[in-house]
């Protein structure tokens, strides 16, 4: 879809752009994807990897499911348990992702590359 067909309508389901964004939207969604994508885990397992509050991982894996993106299990015992795993779609992100991470290495890098530059100056010299 050409650039200004997705500025022009601006909708969720119309632009793959624009659906994207709002599919991982969020402080956390793209965290909890990350976590999930090495399979299924229990809610206190995905709160102790990503370091986040309850009430907010709740928000956002309720909201991960209605996109369609997380399924949520509860498995019949006492006391219960539940498990949040990638759905069919959800585990297509995943190439994403890998993406995401080479481009975060590579622009870490850059920003020590950038430091290191800066320190390096005659005005950083300086300064110190």
């Amino acid at each position: 879809m050409k650039k200004e067909t997705c500025d022009a309508a601006g909708e969720f389901g119309m632009c793959p752009f624009v659906t994207a964004q709002q599919l991982i939207s969020g402080k956390w969604a793209i965290l909890i994807l990350h976590v999930l994508a090495d399979g299924p885990k229990r809610f206190n397992r995905i709160q102790r990897e990503i370091d986040v509050t309850q009430a907010t991982l709740t928000t956002h894996l309720k909201r991960l499911e209605e996109y369609g993106l997380v399924k949520r299990t509860v498995f019949p015992e006492i006391p219960p348990r539940v498990e949040y795993e990638l759905t069919q779609i959800g585990s297509e992100f995943r190439p994403v992702l890998d993406q995401v991470e080479t481009w975060g290495n590579k622009y870490i890098a850059y920003l020590k590359q950038q430091r290191a530059s800066d320190l390096s100056t005659p005005a950083a010299a300086t300064a110190r």
